[in-house]
């Protein structure tokens, strides 16, 4: 997909959609907070880490999934399709069936252990949540501790910085699929978006894309959202569409910020019904939750750090 015609295409969606200058780095909502916390943003005062619902090793301001459990339910009732969450359900004395089907169960920090990923695994199972969600090594013995079951495998491609080469995305697709992963989770290359180079961020995509149709796997795109200006997620949304992605998802959890209810709104009418799209970075309130699902969210990913269980807990959240 040539420069010229990306262009185009974001001067039609600006004039056609928007009735705005585009361009902000900040989402396309007046005053969205990056990280959606109740403090002043991911500097001096926010209480999350990356986006996340928990700072360090427990919840500090009482809104994260754990302590909101109506806001849950709320984006539930309101339509959405998945929700993330972390290890530790066991431990906190189990999770409401009804909320169990949308969870997507996950684990992608770097010092995951086997026990940790049976325990994941173990859990998902009980609890008949909806995924796992986990780095490529571990699908081999998730799909072994899973099969048989309705829960899927889900893991990484590119993650989390999206700057490894096209054909070793597409290598790292298939791979994983071989494996037993049902779906994956790719991370763009954001410097070549930045640079303007489309017709390799296009071709990278549809790599990944490819790769996961020709096997009937659901592929989601990672744009990194808190690195972008409203254009640029403009420009990703259209050539993850052109590039034959189930998804567009707003970030890794280990960037900067997370979901806004502006960066929803933008990418829900960039691809229209065409394409499914995730909010990843954490659950922060009922008001930010319900704010998210009606700016057109189907899949909330609340931050794997914390751990969604049945009613109010005071049980330390962990990363991912």
């Amino acid at each position: 997909m040539d420069r010229i015609l990306v262009e185009r295409l974001v001067r039609e969606v600006i004039n056609q959609h928007l009735g705005r200058q585009a361009g902000s780095p900040g989402g396309s909502t007046a005053g969205a907070k990056q990280c959606g916390c109740s403090g002043s943003g991911s500097g001096s005062g926010c209480s999350c880490k990356d986006g996340g619902a928990c700072s360090g090793s427990a919840c500090k301001d009482g809104l994260c999934v754990v302590h909101n459990a109506a806001g849950v339910r709320t984006i539930v009732d309101h339509g959405a399709e998945r929700i993330t969450s972390g290890a530790g359900v066991e431990r906190a004395g189990g999770i409401d069936p009804e909320l169990a089907r949308m969870i997507d169960h996950t684990m992608l920090k770097a010092d995951a252990t086997p026990g940790e990923i049976e325990q994941l695994c173990a859990e998902a199972k009980k609890y008949s949540f909806a995924s796992v969600c986990i780095n490529a090594s571990h699908v081999p013995l998730c799909a072994r501790l899973l099969a048989g079951t309705p829960v899927k495998v889900c893991t990484v491609i590119g993650f989390p910085l999206g700057a490894t080469a096209t054909a070793v995305k597409a290598f790292e697709t298939e791979q994983a699929i071989r494996d037993g992963a049902q779906e994956v989770d790719m991370v763009i290359n954001v410097g070549m978006l930045k640079g303007g180079d489309y017709a390799y961020v296009e071709k990278d995509i549809a790599a990944v894309a490819s790769a996961a149709r020709r096997f009937r796997v659901l592929s989601k795109v990672i744009l990194e959202t808190g690195l972008l200006t409203d254009e640029e997620k403009i420009k990703a949304c259209v050539l993850a569409q052109r590039a034959g992605a189930d998804f567009v998802k707003t970030s890794t959890g280990f960037g900067k910020g997370g979901a806004t209810a502006g960066d929803i709104a933008l990418m829900r009418r960039v691809v229209g019904s065409a394409m499914g799209v995730k909010a990843s970075g954490g659950v922060r309130s009922r008001e930010d939750a319900l704010l998210m699902v009606t700016s057109g969210a189907d899949r909330i990913g609340a931050s794997a750090s914390v751990k969604i269980v049945g009613g109010e807990t005071g049980a330390a959240a962990r990363g991912y």
